[in-house]
């Protein structure tokens, strides 16, 4: 389906293709209606509670009905208690802390520039996506409210009014999503992918009858558009064991690789033999049993298609499908016998309040610095022209941080586009054609549950689109939500449009401009980095210490599922980038997306690997085995780490790597039946993650 947006980019007039671009983007899907709906609810409840009670600054709690409710109900109801813990402690530090700073200038101004660094290392490394957001945003708002000439008591005051605005927001959201938990229940990961795999399924099933349902190959397309970038948005940010959120990660990536490759199939013309539709017909029954097992919580058991059953040329991605659905099981198999219950639907939620590799990945202090410059420039050019107005630019750059990980440059056209109409056209449109005419509430909710409404719906289109949503929404809520009441002067609304626009204009400088790089450079780049944290995986642990190794290993795992995340975000910005490199950008971009499934499903026999070099209970091996073992695991990280250096251009001789793989044979062989007896269940696992470890690297080392 990239391909073919790709080729209708390419060819079509500019209007054409723009039309066509807002038709696929807009379209609705399963879903979607639902998500907007609450999305709006709970955005005009706060504001309904704002306006009633006169709390000012509205606009924190509506921005946090949007951003929380887009994600995952269950992450969305387990941190309550957690932001509202966050929520005091940031209030508690501006008020503690500003009272020790605010009678010397130039303290307070170090302060400031302190505070918004904090702000943006909370936000890359606290683990709650929730209590970070609450936290920075407390912070970004807060802060400058304390650089007004006016009475300590009136700065308390707003302080304590901005806390209460978050409380609002982050209380409305949860009951809304409490509601709607109880009256439509589902897991927000297992129900997307089972619709994937439903529409693929009714797809292959259509070829196998030789006939095409239109209706069902625009649903597939419309799933490949939409990508699953919301899914792992919501993996991401939700509080799972670091186990299941790699094992669902992986999974996301398969089955997105899956409707890409049947998006693109219903572009072909093809002369589909019996011997074809057979296979059709046996790999649409393959996806309705993973389909069924998925939905009732099972790991699907291992699948195994016939060599015989070769595929037409006509039809080479029907070989890749089957790669692809072959790759679901070993993807989860890891979690069978780990002293971790990882049955789906059933894991452990992490309880730490940092990400495992908070303290080690300096992409963190990279994005705290980014962010912070930009926001502090926003700080000193207002203070430098005494406009305080536009100090809304501050907020704005934290805002815009919470979808600036990954981001490039198309995203920041988004913004500024949601900016000018949210902002001039909505926001100030409305201040002088349309509220002047309503006299009570009633009117104003009418406005606002339409504009809310309609960005919400940009908001769940793919990363193409919604970031114009979000900035949209951000624009109108800081000209009419700011306090508990209509202005009558557009000079206000003026201000914070402006204010927006140098905050924008401030993160795109840093983030695009300073230390931004093409899309295409930071995928390969990413891809590269994953490639050698494996090899480090493969010789883990390094540390006698359990608890050592754990935490290494917990913070590797992080990393290597950032990266996947990563890449994938990188690979979809590709497509909208331009220039003379822009053909073997797209030629990379096709073999990464490729690649990096069988890279998943590596990681995760990886993951279950370790238990048994680091010997848990239930996972011990005999010292033969284990040395056998080390031996094939250094070839295997050299040989990774091969991949990697040829990837940047390094030419080098490949690795043996099966004849590690046959010594280990070798060792299993030499024990005398009564040992081989003991050690089968385990000895068992332990060569068929190996073995798949073999068959995936070589692949991988042969196809790079």
């Amino acid at each position: 389906m990239a391909a073919s947006a790709h080729s209708l980019h390419e060819t079509s007039p500019p209007l054409i293709w723009f039309r066509e671009f807002l038709r696929e983007e807009l379209a609705p899907y399963p879903g979607r209606t639902a998500t907007v709906v609450r999305m709006t609810i709970a955005a005009t409840l706060v504001m309904l509670v704002c306006m009633t009670f006169r709390i000012p600054f509205g606009f924190v709690g509506a921005t946090f009905a949007l951003l929380i409710t887009r994600e995952s109900r269950r992450a969305t109801l387990q941190s309550a208690a957690t932001v509202l813990l966050i929520t005091g402690i940031g209030a508690a530090y501006i008020l503690i802390s500003a009272w020790l700073v605010i009678s010397f200038p130039s303290l307070h101004f170090l302060w400031i520039i302190c505070s918004l660094f904090l702000a943006f290392v909370g936000l890359s490394t606290v683990a709650n996506y929730g209590a970070a957001s609450v936290f920075a945003i407390l912070i970004s708002a807060g802060v400058p409210l304390w650089d007004r000439h006016v009475s300590a008591e009136t700065n308390v005051e707003d302080t304590l009014w901005l806390t209460l605005a978050a409380l609002v927001g982050i209380a409305v959201t949860a009951a809304v999503e409490l509601a709607f938990a109880r009256m439509r229940p589902g897991d927000d990961l297992i129900l997307p992918i089972a619709e994937r795999l439903a529409a693929v399924q009714d797809l292959l099933a259509c070829y196998a009858n030789d006939h095409l349902d239109h209706e069902i190959g625009k649903k597939v397309i419309s799933l490949g558009v939409l990508g699953t970038s919301t899914m792992r948005r919501i993996l991401r940010r939700s509080d799972y064991s670091p186990e299941y959120e790699a094992q669902m990660g992986g999974l996301i990536d398969i089955v997105g690789r899956l409707v890409d490759i049947a998006a693109a199939l219903t572009q072909l013309s093809c002369d589909r033999s019996p011997a074809n539709r057979k296979q059709f017909r046996k790999l649409a029954a393959t996806l309705a049993t993973i389909r069924a097992d998925l939905v009732n919580r099972q790991i699907p058991r291992s699948i195994h298609f016939s060599p015989d059953d070769e595929p037409s040329p006509d039809i080479p991605m029907l070989w890749e499908m089957e790669k692809m659905v072959s790759l679901v099981p070993q993807t989860l198999e890891g979690s069978r016998g780990m002293d971790v219950d990882l049955t789906l639907g059933e894991e452990t939620p992490r309880s730490k309040l940092l990400s495992p590799d908070a303290l080690v990945d300096p992409e963190h202090l990279k994005f705290a610095l980014k962010g912070c410059l930009a926001a502090s420039a926003c700080y000193i050019i207002y203070s430098c022209i005494d406009w305080s107005g536009i100090s809304s630019a501050v907020t704005t750059c934290l805002l815009t941080a919470l979808s600036t990980i990954g981001a490039s440059r198309q995203k920041q056209f988004l913004r500024f586009a949601g900016a000018i109409v949210g902002g001039f056209l909505i926001g100030m449109g409305s201040q002088v054609f349309i509220l002047p005419h309503f006299d009570s509430i009633a009117g104003f909710t009418v406005l606002f549950i339409i504009v809310t409404a309609l960005a919400s719906w940009f908001m769940t289109s793919t990363p193409r689109l919604s970031y114009f949503g979000l900035q949209a929404a951000l624009a109108f809520y800081l000209i009419n939500l700011q306090e508990f009441s209509i202005h009558t002067s557009l000079s206000v609304a003026r201000d914070r449009v402006v204010g927006v626009l140098l905050g924008l204009l401030m993160m795109w400088l840093v983030f695009d401009q300073l230390w931004g790089a093409p899309a295409a450079v930071e995928m390969k780049r990413a891809f590269i980095s994953n490639l050698r944290l494996l090899a480090r995986l493969a010789r883990e642990p390094l540390s006698k210490d359990l608890k050592v190794a754990t935490e290494s290993g917990y913070a590797l795992r992080d990393g290597i599922s950032k990266n996947f995340d990563g890449v994938r975000a990188f690979a979809d910005a590709v497509l909208f980038e331009f220039g003379s490199s822009r053909q073997q950008d797209l030629a990379w971009r096709t073999q990464i997306v490729r690649w990096q499934s069988q890279l998943r499903a590596i990681f995760m026999i990886r993951v279950a690997l370790w238990k048994y070099r680091a010997r848990l209970p239930g996972f011990e091996l005999p010292e033969a085995v284990l040395s056998a073992q080390k031996t094939f695991d250094d070839q295997s990280a050299e040989m990774l780490n091969r991949m990697a250096d040829r990837m940047e251009g390094k030419p080098l001789m490949p690795v043996e790597l099966e004849a590690s793989f046959e010594h280990q044979e070798q060792v299993r062989r030499s024990w005398g039946a009564g040992e081989r007896e003991v050690l089968a269940p385990q000895l068992e696992a332990f060569l068929i993650l190996s073995r798949r470890i073999n068959s995936l690297e070589i692949w991988l080392n042969q196809a790079t």
